[in-house]
This record gives structure tokens, C-alpha cells and sequence, in this order.
């Protein structure tokens, strides 16, 4: 069996016929930049997102640019961001000329450690940015209240979380502001680079609709930024037909998470389990292995495609020499820059693929274990079992 790490053809051939009718309408009008299918997807996102505004723009990291700089963010400003994730969150800070403050990661969410905020506010600090990393929840109301306590602006970056819920609300509705990326693989994804910003904030919707086009205020009238970040209506067009099926979509998601779940419950890996409260929509699964790169090599050998989600910690790229940090600076994320592999996910895995990559799995644990000492686990040491 083959079994790709994404599939995206499966997921659009039920809906060809409506995404081909879609884009021959904006062809036929000849609408391509902005225009009225970036107008209805808006209002349909900040709606599902239980906001009051959506801009469109044309990725995730143009959405938290253009966030940062319409809230006054920019030089001699500190921004709060994890050490692991991907480098967009970091470099939306950096563009706006602001220094991005890194936080090590929570051991069991993966996600931001919410604890160490405190310790990393100084005077300089205005806004953090929580990553809902895979698609599992931060923990915002207690990050809100936080914030809150020290006047941080929160900006979501919910690249990786359509539709998720915590509490029953959507994420994206909790900070000041939220950014999503629509890239291709998405649980919302366009066919190209897209994203958008979603806030109640009027003021900070303006600004970014400003912003994205030029910085124009009228036509030909620049009195913002004049950068060229803008949603493309073929795009909009074509995430129009796929919103009202991401909800299903993300059911389906579950349900593979909870077969992974269920057939690695005995194995010696760890998975990331949601938080209390949370509807998690598994953008990826994930399970943590000291003999990640071994386990990698044998499900490609299998057929079995799989991701690394992510190698290396933003301190420790090389772009972020100048932030000064350390290899040990984040421990947390080091260690799982080394150990967590991303499994095939997508909406229409089936059951027969999950058993096989599970079984190839558990295949190759037990030919590791016997190459380990007696009574050890895959790395030497005693190893933690379950959800982690």
C-alpha cells in the first residue's frame, strides 16, 4: 500500500464541478484583484470565525504583517513567540522592524508555555502571538488573562486551526486579532498562497484594508505603508466552495486522529493530546520518537509518506543568529525538533491506510527495541507510553 503524507486531489474531486463553475465566473468577469468574491468570502469567514471583520490578503504571514503594523507595532517593540513553529510567525515580526522574544514550548501541549510569560515581559513587550500548532487549541483563556495582566496585544496565529473550537468558540475570536494562512494544504486551502486577518477591532480592519492595497485610502491616495498584500478574487472564488464543507472536513480529521490514537495507544510513542475544552481539527498528527529519523527512513521505504514538523527552532536558524540565543536556550523545542514526526493526514485517509502505517509502526519499534537492551526502551531509557 501506498499511503502519501497529504493527498490533495482525492479531497477536490467531489467538488470540481463547482470550483471549475466558480472560476469560470470570475474569468467571464474579468474581476481578478479583490473584487466581489473577496467581499462575500470576508463576510462568510468572519462569520464562521464569529468575528466581525475578515480581510483577505495573500498569505499567513502578510495577515500578521499587516496585524502588527496596523496596531503600531514596529521598532524598539518586543513580540512574544514560540521557538517552535514555522518561521512565518517569527518573520512577521521582524519585517515590521520589532524584535521577536522567544518562548520555549509547553512539554505536553506543544504549544507556547504559557507559564513563561511573565518572565519574558520587559517594558518594550506589546504583543505575543500564540501558535494553535497543529491545530490543537492554546490554552487562551488563560493566555488572554495574561496578556491582559501585563497589556500584551494577542494576535492568533491560527494558520494551522480552521474551524477549531475551545469553550465552543472559535479560535480566532479570542485575541485582539487572528491570522490564517489558506496554503494549498490546509484544512482550508486555496490553489495558491492566501490568508486573512479576522478581528472586532474596526479600526484595526481598516488598517489592513489599507495596508494590503497599496496603502491607498482612496484611489491614488496613499497614506499607509504602500505594500501589495492582496487576497486575489480567484482565490477567494475558490475558497468560497470549499468554507461549507470544512466543517465535515475536520470531522473526518477526527476520526483519524482517533484511529491513530487508538492503534498506537500500547506503542512507545507519544502523541499531543487537545486541552480541556478543546476541538482540535488535527492540521497534523504528530507522535514523538527518539528513533524519529529511523522510524521516517522505514514508512518511506513502505510507501508511507510523513513530514517534520519542524527540524529546526527558530533560535537556531540561521537567519536568527542576531536574536543572540543559544543552542539549550530552549530545551523543550530542541528535543522535539529531534523527535516529532508528522503522520499522513487528511480527510479522506482511510481506515485500511491508518492500520498500515500504524502496523508498519509498531514493525519497526519492535525490531528497535530488540537492538536495545533488555527491558529498555526505543532510546535506552524507560519510555513514557500513551497520549503523553
Amino acid at each position: 500500500m501506498r499511503v502519501p503524507f497529504v493527498d490533495l486531489v482525492s479531497e477536490h474531486l467531489a467538488l470540481m464541478p463547482d470550483l471549475e463553475s466558480a472560476i469560470r465566473q470570475v474569468v467571464a468577469r474579468a474581476d481578478f484583484v479583490l473584487g466581489s468574491e473577496v467581499e462575500r468570502f470576508e463576510e462568510e469567514f468572519a462569520a464562521y470565525c464569529g468575528t466581525r471583520y475578515a480581510v483577505g490578503v495573500d498569505s499567513g504571514l502578510s495577515a500578521i504583517k499587516l496585524l502588527l503594523e496596523a496596531m503600531g507595532i514596529g521598532p524598539g517593540d518586543e513580540v512574544l513567540v514560540p521557538a517552535n513553529t514555522f518561521i512565518a510567525t517569527a518573520a512577521a515580526v521582524s519585517q515590521v522592524g520589532a524584535r521577536p522574544v522567544l518562548l520555549d514550548i509547553d512539554p505536553v501541549t506543544n504549544n507556547i508555555d504559557i507559564a513563561a510569560i511573565g518572565a519574558h515581559v520587559t517594558p518594550r513587550t506589546r504583543a505575543i502571538i500564540p501558535v494553535h500548532l497543529y491545530g490543537l487549541p492554546v490554552d487562551m483563556v488563560r493566555l488572554t488573562a495574561i496578556a491582559e495582566a501585563h497589556g500584551l496585544l494577542v494576535i492568533e496565529d491560527a494558520a494551522q486551526a480552521h474551524g477549531a473550537r475551545l469553550h465552543r468558540r472559535r479560535i480566532g475570536s479570542y485575541g485582539h486579532a487572528a491570522a490564517f494562512s489558506f496554503y494549498p494544504t490546509k484544512n482550508l486551502g486555496a490553489f495558491g498562497d492566501a490568508g486573512i486577518v479576522v478581528t472586532n477591532d474596526p479600526q484595526v480592519a481598516e488598517r489592513v484594508r489599507y495596508l494590503r492595497n497599496c496603502g491607498q485610502t482612496s484611489k491614488y491616495v496613499h497614506e499607509y505603508t504602500p505594500h501589495n498584500h492582496r487576497l486575489d478574487n480567484l482565490q477567494a472564488a475558490v475558497l468560497r466552495v470549499k468554507l461549507p464543507h470544512l466543517d465535515v472536513n475536520n470531522d473526518a480529521r477526527r476520526r483519524v486522529a482517533e484511529a491513530y490514537r487508538q492503534r498506537l495507544a500500547e506503542l512507545d510513542v507519544e502523541m499531543f493530546s487537545p486541552i480541556t475544552g478543546a476541538e482540535p481539527v488535527w492540521h497534523l498528527f504528530c507522535i514523538r520518537t527518539s528513533s524519529r529519523d529511523g522510524l521516517a527512513a522505514h514508512l518511506r521505504a513502505q510507501g508511507i509518506g510523513s513530514g517534520i514538523h519542524y527540524p529546526i527552532p527558530i533560535h537556531l536558524q540561521p537567519y536568527y543568529r542576531t536574536l543572540g540565543y543559544e543552542r539549550g536556550a530552549f530545551p523543550v523545542a530542541e528535543t522535539y525538533a529531534d523527535e516529532v514526526l508528522s503522520l499522513p493526514m487528511y480527510p479522506t485517509l482511510s481506515d485500511e491506510a491508518v492500520e498500515y502505517v500504524t502496523g508498519q509502526i509498531a514493525s519497526f519499534l519492535a525490531d528497535d527495541a530488540q537492538r536495545a537492551e533488555p527491558g529498555k526502551g526505543v532510546d535506552g531509557e524507560a519510555v513514557r507510553r500513551g497520549s503523553g
